[in-house]
């Protein structure tokens, strides 16, 4: 299975207290597949991992350590999001008042007709009235 991950799953990969059989079934099922991000994604985890640092959630050697794990997962980077970001992911942020990083995640998974993996229940929304599939 192919699809565009966002943060928020990655982040159930991370943090034991948001992890659901959901989000454990989409990990395991990257054996299978792979998925997609934009590459603000990474930017997003970084900014993630140092806020749980700071409030003492993490420590650096767990970050270490989830680090490791997704550098070992087949998630390759979309190399066109910065060309789109004054366009089409500019216009659905606007058309359906997302965040650019949000709508950074749609325009991606409607560009690549990928599904769309993320627990943001506006995101999710936007993307189904847009047809995009959600997991």
């Amino acid at each position: 299975m192919n699809f565009v991950l966002d943060c928020s799953i990655a982040m159930a990969w991370c943090f034991e207290d948001e992890a659901t059989e959901f989000t454990d079934s989409l990990l395991e099922g990257l054996a299978q597949g792979s998925a997609k991000v934009p590459s603000i994604w990474f930017l997003e985890i970084a900014n993630v991992l140092a806020i749980s640092e700071r409030r003492g959630r993490s420590n650096q050697a767990k970050i270490t350590q989830f680090l490791r794990l997704l550098g070992c997962l087949p998630i390759t980077v979309d190399a066109k999001t910065g060309e789109k970001a004054f366009t089409d992911v500019l216009t659905l942020a606007r058309t359906h008042k997302l965040t650019s990083y949000d709508a950074a995640y749609l325009e991606l998974a409607l560009r690549e007709g990928f599904a769309l993996a993320t627990l943001d229940e506006e995101l999710k929304r936007v993307a189904n009235n847009l047809g995009v599939t959600i997991l």
